[in-house]
């Protein structure tokens, strides 16, 4: 009967996916608090039910990986998320041969959002990102089995934004306040006043963005706050990028977000349009407690089929990793 149970739940919970292994790490970073970290792998065992933030999913808990040289994908989320937000691609992924680690930014999670709305959340995520993958490539127990040289990077929402500036992009801060003066009611500007932060303050800044040229590959679904990125922002972003957008995303409407990315970019990137998509459907399908709990990231249109099209999107990535960082 157990065993029954165990089949019923993983064509249940993840029809398409292999046997994977998961881990949750806690990664130093000086400057302020240790990162959370989830990690996925390829590996061999028993899987059972684990849970991952608000989400069940089948993996071998601390499982062993493995293979040897296996490219390596990190994850950054959207505001407000956590290293759970992107599981069901981190799944598809490890499934397929890569090992996938997460993380959970600090100052900009579902718990802390004390930087949420400011400038040091934009210059603090690729940063954060960097240390994650220092320490995936030097000190993780398991990073002999990582090939550095075959590195991506996932970004959703502010995680895009996260992604574009680790792969070489220099926004200009100074051009949300442009925005903001020409455009007072669009969804980022709301957004700031609505936390106070000081993005549209006329403080003198000088940032310090943190560029890793380890990473070869990047996957940007929904980006925001891309109007920061003006003429010139994106030249040194030279690696491929499969860019997808929402076609009724009201966070980040297209006109000053992915349009102004592919405008700007110096290598074409491969786009994907979802047709009757709303901005959260890059997140995975909630379960019905979610739904009650967190009804702005669960609700899409009625003929919308969330479900389905993470089917789709899923293999997609993994489609687009497999041809930029293995073949």
């Amino acid at each position: 009967m157990k065993a029954f149970l165990l089949c019923f739940l993983t064509a249940f919970l993840a029809p398409a996916y292999g046997t994977v292994g998961f881990e949750q790490l806690s990664v130093p970073d000086p400057p302020g608090k240790a990162l959370s970290v989830a990690v996925w792998f390829p590996s061999v065992g028993r899987p059972v039910s684990v849970s991952v933030g608000p989400y069940q999913q089948i993996a071998i808990p601390n499982g062993r990986i493995t293979g040897t040289g296996l490219p390596l994908v990190l994850i950054s989320h959207g505001t407000g998320g956590s290293y759970a937000s992107h599981y069901d691609t981190a799944l598809a992924l490890a499934s397929e041969g890569f090992v996938v680690a997460a993380l959970t930014h600090t100052g900009d999670n579902y718990m802390d959002q004390s930087y949420v709305g400011n400038r040091k959340d934009l210059t603090d995520r690729p940063r954060q990102v960097s240390v994650v993958l220092t320490y995936m490539l030097a000190t993780w127990t398991q990073h002999q089995r990582l090939d550095g040289k075959r590195v991506g990077l996932f970004g959703f929402s502010l995680g895009g934004f996260t992604t574009l500036v680790a792969s070489g992009g220099v926004p200009d801060l100074s051009r949300m306040r442009e925005l903001c003066a020409t455009r007072p009611t669009a969804p980022e500007c709301l957004f700031v006043k609505q936390r106070n932060g000081d993005q549209l303050s006329s403080e003198t800044f000088t940032p310090v963005w943190t560029h890793d040229h380890r990473v070869k590959a990047a996957v940007i679904a929904a980006p925001a706050i891309s109007y920061l990125f003006g003429p010139g922002s994106l030249k040194a972003v030279r690696i491929p990028i499969q860019l997808w957008r929402a076609s009724n995303d009201a966070q980040v409407p297209d006109a000053w977000n992915t349009a102004l990315i592919r405008r700007e970019l110096s290598r074409p990137a491969q786009e994907h349009i979802v047709d009757g998509a709303g901005h959260y459907a890059f997140l995975p399908p909630c379960s019905e407690a979610l739904a009650k709990q967190a009804p702005q990231i669960c609700s899409d249109d009625a003929q919308f089929d969330r479900a389905m099209f993470h089917r789709d999107f899923n293999r997609k990535v993994v489609a687009f990793f497999k041809t930029t960082l293995i073949a």
